[in-house]
């Protein structure tokens, strides 16, 4: 019995998500939830007492395996640039898939303080994954460069999912690659992701 709840649990939050892509936060209704399911509108009750409260559990789902898949990319590389631009890349491709967005902007309107203080925290504990790389690039400063490297990123996101400018995704993710690897002086490429003493300036601070 509980595996079934377990799966029927599931099976809403999957629903929901396709909800979201497909017609926004006004296509995210019980009622269609439970056509999406089998279930009887009661019965998606008997799982969520609230629009709210589903929401607040796919983002409970979702952003810890968002952040897995982060940690995850810059485990995949060996040298400290290659993981900051893995980090960066990323929360990038995260940011401009459908599904990532939907949860999202819905997260925003649905959401109690509790709930919005919850994301904040765990956005904080991506940009704990990268002071540790800093640290081993010999900064001086990894927790402050980790916020100006998160603000980086989230400028980078407005810019890749707004509409506003001429470059697709993959070209704002270069450039913002080689802004946190190299500066606003490093071309808009980065020079050279694996090199063997990472580029450090004297004093140990990046390139």
């Amino acid at each position: 019995m509980a595996e079934h709840r377990a799966m029927q649990r599931a099976a809403l939050l999957e629903a929901a998500r396709t909800l979201l892509v497909e017609g926004g936060a006004r296509a995210l209704t019980f009622a269609a939830l439970a056509e999406r399911t089998g279930l009887a509108r009661s019965s998606v009750y008997e799982y969520f007492s609230s629009r709210a409260a589903l929401v607040t559990e796919l983002c409970a789902n979702d952003f810890p395996l968002w952040a897995a898949e982060v940690s995850a990319a810059m485990d995949a590389v060996d040298t400290p640039r290659e993981k900051i631009a893995a980090y960066v890349r990323q929360q990038l491709a995260l940011a401009t898939d459908r599904r990532h967005q939907a949860v999202v902007a819905i997260s925003a309107s649905e959401l109690d303080d509790a709930a919005r203080a919850e994301i904040r925290a765990a956005h904080g504990e991506l940009a704990e994954l990268v002071v540790d790389v800093l640290r081993e690039l010999g900064h001086p400063e990894p927790s402050v460069v980790a916020g100006l490297l998160r603000g980086l990123v989230d400028a980078a996101v407005g810019a890749a999912t707004g509409g506003r400018g001429a470059h697709p995704p993959e070209r704002i993710a270069e450039l913002a690659v080689a802004i946190a690897l190299d500066g606003v002086a490093g071309g808009g490429q980065p020079r050279g992701l694996g090199d063997a003493e990472d580029r450090q300036q004297p004093g140990g601070t990046p390139a």
